[in-house]
């Protein structure tokens, strides 16, 4: 029994009802569906949203002082080996806070760098008298800092940074 065509009451273009498609017509079609389909993921298709701007840990300054001042007292140290017994420890003290911080902010560190990897200015010309001088005012700069980084942080982070600043103030006394 023959099926009849049922038009439809709407109106449609002529040639989508009555004319049957030319293989280039469908050829062009599916081509350019498989040519769409890699873009389909593409936010120029579907309005998407974009990417969130990743902004640095508030605590990535506070890493790198720490390796600076890592790094100025092993170049103190290196430059006056009569200063070592004094200024090891302190030297150590901030490589130690800024593996501490590179845990907590996801950094990776890549070990023990070497003073002139850390960017670190060589001691100034002069005695050791002067050297100790400039590391007292970098300590005392790296105190400030780490006070009111202790003041901003949120209370997980806030213990280790009160540390971190107590810990500078009494290098102030090392340095003297």
């Amino acid at each position: 029994m023959p099926v009849a065509r049922v038009r439809q009451t709407w109106p449609v273009p002529h040639h989508d009802v009555d004319r049957p498609r030319s293989r280039r017509a469908v050829l062009a079609a599916a081509l350019g569906a498989v040519a769409a389909a890699p873009l389909a993921g593409c936010e120029l298709l579907d309005g998407g949203d974009p990417a969130p701007v990743v902004s640095p840990d508030p605590l990535a300054p506070l890493l790198a002082e720490a390796l600076d001042l890592a790094g100025r007292h092993e170049a103190a140290i290196a430059a006056y080996s009569a200063l070592a017994a004094r200024l090891t420890p302190v030297a150590e003290a901030h490589r130690e806070h800024a593996a501490e911080l590179a845990r907590i902010t996801g950094t990776p560190l890549s070990g023990a760098s070497p003073p002139a990897a850390t960017g670190s200015p060589a001691p100034p010309a002069g005695d050791a008298k002067a050297t100790l001088a400039a590391l007292r005012a970098a300590e005392q700069t790296g105190q400030k800092n780490a006070t009111a980084a202790c003041l901003a942080a949120p209370a997980d982070r806030a213990a280790l940074l009160g540390s971190i600043a107590a810990a500078r103030a009494t290098h102030l006394e090392v340095v003297r």
